[in-house]
């Protein structure tokens, strides 16, 4: 028997590539999961693409990022990359409008710039180049082919005095920088080498990136006590909202809410005869989704409502919850659209001991899903047509991926200002799959992660890549189903100190408005995360004049976030060390700084973490990072807690008094 290896080579066929595209690319990021998933980013974004470039011997390399609609539309635009270290490369692509684009990188053989890095070799060794430049003057001539007419005639010139009989003359026109400009507008690209994949980027509208929510209950604002408020009383709100800053107000679902199973105060399972329900439990005989609850107007006053929001520059976000109660028209038109049992009853939801007898889960699983993922995406489109462009979505992963895949990219490619927010607080993989499913921003850990070590932690992970090319986080320190304990116990200094965090590490932030600025904290039971007289099974009534509230620090907060560019990013973050002692950090006293693109706005935020104690300690800001002299003195205004200092080095000692103001937001800037 002969056991010898024998390896077969594939043939290769030679008519299916160019042999003479010498340059090889690889690596290329970002590029995600393959290239299945798109790439996010913001209106007016700058976004890095890498990639590794390299040919086989010493020739000079040109590469360029190349850019364009999705579908082939239109001419690449073309950005330059320039080499790092290591044969990778680096370049900038300019977001445009929002939308869907591809992108790709070219690379190729520049024989002009290898050509004159020799001569300038020869001209140094003393060495005859008379022939090598007229080598040089045919690249010159053939670029003038390709050139624009102003351009051809400047280069015909440069092709001429490279061939004047006094070297001195030809090498002083081929060393011309201007000659070298004109070269590489005009590249030889004849066996240029591209990527072999067209990589999708979507660009989004610049609330995608940096927003402010602010969630309230309709139906709690009624002019007089007892009585269900409108979407008219509703817009006196308003102007409050947008005076604290917030630029979107969320509103909980606002269809007809239904009558069987309906709970009671405190989630009860039985609802006196007078009480209003979840408004989660969505649908009556009175209407669906595409239907608003009669006791908050006609669909009419809703689009009134809207405009009245846009007048003073705020967004409405409605909630989008595919789930039914009982009494949904769907369950009598589509009853293939849910479950049933053997008893001939519907599957309601469940998560026991917990049973949400008032709602009903959607089948995903239906023979009839076509026609089902058609009417879910038909919602968001009706309301599309109302006026709104934001979504917070509930528990979308508890429906199918691809149906979000679909229903999202279809719907932001005629509306691609549109935003969704998906509601998820469930394992890192199903939020991190729904981002790259096409949601524009997410809920997060946050509200969970309350040490100095946590919280550092997670911005990392959240401001890298990848997860930083497609995973928006927004930041809530509450929501009417999660009252944290740290907020049950903290006090108002807690609340300062969870808002001060979620409003500077995060470019998006919310609150569930009237519970966190009036520091709401008393929970339904010891040991539980929910309110005590929950909002979402009664109408209550607020006092936002009451003492204490946090109303003025909301709104100094987000008028900072709107004045300095550097808070609305996430990823640009850097966490500092401040040391209690010397070779020993902080473990109270958070910082980090952040810095806007164009490098001018720079904010470093220091939060005490201990609502009850003072603490201090030596903070040390790498003035290297931001082109420093180490020795350098630099004012830092305090533009949260007030007033002015000078720092002077690298080291400064802070403390902070969280019965005075429990974080500094400083603004830095050097004054020599």
């Amino acid at each position: 028997m002969n056991n010898t290896f024998r390896h077969t080579v594939p043939h290769l066929i030679l008519d299916d590539f160019d042999g003479r595209q010498r340059v090889i690319i690889e690596q290329v990021a970002p590029e995600l999961d393959g290239g299945k998933y798109p790439v996010r980013c913001m209106e007016g974004e700058l976004l890095t693409v890498e990639a590794d470039i390299f040919t086989d011997g010493a020739d000079t390399i040109s590469a360029a990022i190349c850019c364009r609609p999705a579908g082939g539309i239109g001419e690449w635009l073309r950005f330059v990359m320039q080499p790092r270290e290591n044969d990778r490369w680096e370049g900038s692509l300019p977001a445009g409008k929002p939308g869907r684009y591809e992108y790709t990188i070219e690379a190729w053989i520049d024989h002009f710039i290898t050509w004159k890095k020799g001569l300038s070799k020869k001209v140094e060794a003393g060495q005859d180049v008379s022939l090598d430049l007229r080598i040089g003057a045919l690249f010159v001539e053939k670029a003038a082919g390709r050139a624009q007419e102003a351009d051809a005639l400047q280069l015909q010139a440069y092709g001429a005095k490279m061939l004047a009989p006094e070297q001195v003359t030809a090498v002083a026109a081929a060393s011309d920088e201007e000659l070298e400009l004109l070269m590489l507008r005009y590249p030889d690209k004849a066996h240029a080498s591209r990527y072999e994949k067209a990589l999708v980027l979507v660009v989004e509208t610049p609330k995608a990136g940096f927003s402010s929510w602010y969630e309230f209950f309709p139906r709690s604002w009624g002019l007089e006590p007892g009585r269900h408020g409108t979407f008219r009383d509703c817009m006196r709100l308003l102007p409050l909202v947008a005076g604290m800053g917030f630029d979107v107000v969320y509103l909980p679902p606002i269809h007809p809410i239904g009558i069987t199973k309906r709970k009671g105060k405190n989630n009860a399972l039985v609802a006196g005869p007078d009480e209003p329900g979840s408004c989660w439990a969505i649908g009556s005989a009175q209407g669906g989704h595409k239907s608003v609850h009669p006791e908050l107007g006609t669909l009419e006053d809703f689009r009134a409502f809207v405009a009245e929001a846009e007048r003073h520059s705020i967004s409405v976000a409605l909630d989008i919850a595919f789930q039914c109660s009982p009494d949904h028209p769907y369950v009598k038109e589509h009853p293939q659209w849910f479950r049933w049992r053997p008893d001939g009853t519907v599957q309601f939801a469940e998560n026991p001991p917990k049973r949400y007898e008032d709602i009903l889960p959607i089948d995903f699983e239906s023979p009839d899903w076509q026609n089902l993922w058609i009417e879910l995406r038909s919602i968001f489109l009706f309301w599309i047509g109302n006026g709104v462009s934001v979504f917070r979505v509930d528990n979308p992963h508890t429906k199918a991926f691809p149906f979000w895949e679909w229903a999202i990219a279809t719907i932001q490619e005629e509306h691609p200002e549109t935003v969704f927010l998906a509601e998820a607080f469930t394992r890192p993989r199903l939020m991190g799959r729904l981002a790259r499913a096409g949601f524009t921003q997410s809920y997060s850990y946050f509200t969970w992660r309350n040490t100095k070590w946590e919280l550092q932690e997670y911005l990392r992970e959240l401001s890298s890549a990848p997860l930083k090319h497609y995973m928006r986080p927004n930041f809530w320190p509450n929501t009417p189903d999660i009252l944290h304990e740290e907020l049950q116990t903290g006090g108002r200094p807690k609340f300062i100190i969870r808002l001060v965090l979620a409003a500077t590490l995060s470019s998006n932030y919310g609150m569930y408005g009237p519970a966190y600025e009036l520091c709401e904290h008393l929970p339904v039971a010891p040991g539980k995360e929910e309110y005590l007289d929950s909002e979402k099974y009664e109408i209550k009534r607020w006092d936002l004049d009451r003492p204490g509230n946090i109303r003025a620090e909301i709104t100094l907060l987000n008028r900072i976030r709107k004045e300095n560019p550097a808070l609305q990013s996430t990823s640009n973050i850097t966490f500092l060390r401040i040391d209690a002692s010397a070779g020993h950090e902080h473990d109270w006293l958070i910082g980090y700084v952040k810095q806007s693109t164009d490098g001018r706005n720079i904010i470093l935020t220091v939060v005490n973490l201990d609502q009850s104690n003072s603490h201090g300690g030596w903070l040390h800001l790498p003035l290297e990072r931001f082109g420093i002299d180490a020795g350098s003195r630099y004012r830092m205004e305090d533009l949260f807690g007030g007033g002015s200092y000078e720092w002077h080095g690298e080291w400064n000692y802070i403390e902070l008094n969280p019965a005075v103001m429990p974080a500094h937001v400083f603004r830095v800037d050097f004054i020599s």
